[in-house]
């Protein structure tokens, strides 16, 4: 019973920082990557739609993005859908193919992404202790109901603090390392 629980809240931990880890990718940093472009959403046909359904993404070169996209008709949804993101971008199209320049990013606006990204950590700072809780509660639970021991309660209690411990480090690591990517000047 205690590791199941154990087990489950591990699995659920690992989400939190991969969920954190994807949401990270999203944050521009100054250099072009089409996660970047993740959470754009285009109006196809009166339905939210991700832009990655919609076209072709390449990296040409450090500081472009470009969309080829797949019904030539959309091209001005998705021109909207990428000025509308709040991404600071602005798209370009020579009716085939739009171009998306990454502008370097400014100081301000270098402060802007660096409070956004302690925002996304300390959310899933947040659901890493929500997860420790759960599985407290559960815990007790079974010691409530005297199907584990004192101390094996005690063990329990220990083990999910360690892995909580291990996982706010990998949080912290992970977002340090984005800070940096992002204040870094090229």
């Amino acid at each position: 019973m205690v590791k199941e629980i154990e087990s489950n809240a591990r699995t659920r931990m690992e989400k939190a920082i991969s969920d954190l880890l994807h949401a990270m990718a999203s944050i521009r940093t100054g250099r072009a990557s089409v996660s970047l472009l993740d959470n754009v959403r285009v109006d196809y046909y009166g339905t939210p739609t991700p832009l990655i359904q919609m076209a072709t993404l390449h990296v040409p070169e450090p500081a472009m993005i470009t969309a080829q996209p797949w019904d030539n008709s959309q091209i001005g949804a998705i021109e909207k859908a990428i000025r509308s993101a709040d991404l600071g971008l602005n798209p370009m199209n020579d009716g085939k193919l739009i171009r998306i320049p990454i502008p370097p990013l400014n100081e301000e606006r270098r402060r802007d992404l660096v409070k956004h990204l302690h925002q996304v950590t300390e959310e899933h700072r947040v659901a890493i202790r929500n997860i420790r809780r759960d599985a407290n509660e559960a815990i007790k639970k079974l010691l409530k109901d005297k199907t584990i021991s004192e101390d094996e309660d005690h063990r329990a209690h220990d083990e999910v603090q360690k892995m909580t411990d291990g996982e706010m480090a990998k949080l912290e690591q992970a977002a340090k390392a984005k800070e940096k990517e992002i204040l870094e000047l090229k």
